[in-house]
């Protein structure tokens, strides 16, 4: 006879044990000074549950030695050692506030950057004193400084604890004392135009970083390429990859600068020689030879050059730097012109020598002279 087998009901066969998880704590040490802060946070009267629960979460947030700074710690985390909800816990904090418990500080701007920084919480002196954290001042002690009493108090009452807030690693971070490098607040002049090709000041300050790694200066980098860098499509990646380049950005600087300095110096020489010529205006020289005579019209703007054969010219061109220089080094001189006027007033053809005296000119053979003698050789030779 056969018996029908019911099916194997729940639970029957193989057992199956649970498997039991295993349990993780934090093993940080608090110092005794915030565990009792905790505690009195919990066992205050005269504000409601909720904020009594975000009291007991600053007490283990805040410094120990420095009770009055800021608390680095963010919304979610200190909800969360609350275990409150988001609007739970801003309603706390408006509970602390009323009771003057806490200060909660403005959300810092950096206006030129366009950007918000945090807003930090602050322990009012009310608080610290009930939680522990610094002894009531007394009549003596109220013209000092509160925390500097209080840490010095602190540090002949208790020793150096293992840390000083709960979850440091957590909280370590927020603080920008340890990983934020601030910024000054203003670019450099020579910078800023880079804003109207889309850089951000901490933009433009972290390439000034990387220049300086790179050896080179953002600024010189700017100066020689601006023209190409105002063309680019994608001027940020541009740059960048000009700051990886082997190109000596400095050197090119310093050679345009120096060409910049020499056109400078010629353009002042030229305005120095022009501004020397018209205070000649007027007046002759003669070179050293006496053979070239030089006269300044014109208010200093023309020369007229007239050679001892009676040739006259005007000097053109940038002349007034070659006269001036040529006066200063003794070539021409006006010393002589008296001289010069009263043999052309005379009408003698002699001529000066080197050392400015009248001597007789030379002989010169001339066109009706030539006739004759060539007259004269022939009727010799027919003789």
């Amino acid at each position: 006879m056969c018996i029908a087998l019911a099916p194997c009901a729940a639970g029957e066969g193989d057992s199956h044990p649970q498997k039991i998880e295993p349990l993780f704590t934090d093993t940080t040490n608090l110092p005794w000074v915030i565990l009792r802060a905790v505690h009195r946070a919990a066992r205050l009267d005269g504000v409601s549950t909720r904020a009594r629960a975000v009291l007991a979460a600053l007490a283990r947030t805040v410094d120990a030695a420095k009770p009055f700074g800021e608390i680095y710690a963010r919304r979610t985390l200190l909800s969360e050692r609350a275990m409150q909800s988001e609007r739970t816990f801003y309603r706390s904090l408006a509970d602390l506030e009323a009771a003057g418990l806490i200060d909660r500080a403005p959300q810092r701007r950096y206006v030129e950057a366009g950007l918000f920084g945090r807003a930090y919480l602050y322990l009012t002196q009310k608080a610290a004193v009930l939680l522990g954290l610094i002894e009531e001042p007394t009549v003596q002690s109220m013209s000092t400084d509160l925390p500097q009493a209080s840490s010095s108090t602190k540090a002949n009452r208790f020793e150096p604890p293992h840390a000083n807030v709960a979850d440091g690693a957590n909280t370590k971070d927020l603080s920008p004392l340890i990983f934020q490098k601030r910024q000054p607040g203003q670019v450099p002049q020579d910078l800023q135009r880079l804003r109207s090709l889309g850089f951000l000041d901490f933009l433009i300050f972290k390439l000034m970083r990387e220049a300086r790694e790179a050896g080179k200066r953002l600024s010189d980098v700017v100066e020689v390429c601006w023209q190409h860098l105002r063309q680019a499509k994608r001027p940020i990646n541009y740059l960048r990859a000009l700051l990886t380049s082997t190109t000596d950005f400095g050197h090119q600087m310093r050679a345009k600068a120096a060409a910049v300095a020499e056109a400078q110096a010629a353009e002042a020489a030229r305005l120095e020689a022009e501004a020397a010529v018209k205070a000649l205006d007027g007046r002759s020289f003669v070179d050293v030879l006496g053979q070239t005579r030089y006269t300044v019209t014109d208010h200093g703007t023309t020369l007229t050059v007239r050679s001892i054969d009676g040739v006259t010219r005007q000097a053109a061109g940038q002349w007034s730097q070659g006269f001036i220089r040529a006066l200063r080094g003794g070539q021409i001189s006006e010393e002589m012109l008296s001289n010069i006027t009263a043999a052309a007033t005379s009408g003698d053809h002699r001529h000066l020598n080197i050392e400015g005296r009248l001597t007789a000119r030379p002989r010169a053979l001339t066109v009706s002279a030539a006739e004759h003698l060539t007259k004269l050789r022939a009727l010799c030779g027919r003789a």
